[in-house]
């Protein structure tokens, strides 16, 4: 009797997807504006922070730090893309998708820099399959004047 073993392999997760970021230099009494990027490479796709679907996980940007206010995250637009995996169009970021938000230092703050601490959620897809949520978070420092 011959056996033939089958082997099925697939990613656990979707790797390459990186996420960085910039913030200016800081004026007290004054905002500046930060960026975020998540970055995906080619063949993958990330829900946006509105999939239209309610299966679908949506990406989410959350940024603080301490002594500074930091303001609400502007979303790109995504795309709407259909997959065979998904019954309607998808809302989706492809390739750089930009987050920005507004960092206001008070005007007596007494530190010398700022820290703020930005933690991306989302789920990365390829056209066939989606992938776990996933979390990567980064620090952007900046001076302050």
């Amino acid at each position: 009797m011959t056996a033939a073993i089958v082997v099925l392999g697939f990613a656990a997760e979707a790797s390459g997807q990186s996420v960085t970021g910039s913030l200016g230099t800081m004026t007290r009494g004054k905002s500046s504006r930060a960026t975020v990027y998540l970055n995906m490479p080619g063949g993958l796709h990330v829900n946006s922070s509105r999939p239209n679907s309610e299966y679908a996980i949506p990406t989410s940007v959350r940024a603080s730090g301490k002594g500074v206010t930091v303001g609400s995250v502007m979303y790109p637009r995504g795309q709407n893309r259909k997959f065979a995996f998904s019954e309607s169009a998808i809302n989706v970021y492809e390739g750089r998708a930009a987050f920005g938000f507004n960092v206001t230092v008070p005007a007596n703050y007494r530190g010398d820099s700022v820290r703020v601490n930005v933690t991306v959620k989302y789920q990365a897809c390829t056209n066939e399959v989606c992938y776990p949520p996933k979390s990567k978070s980064i620090t952007l420092t900046a001076r302050v004047k």
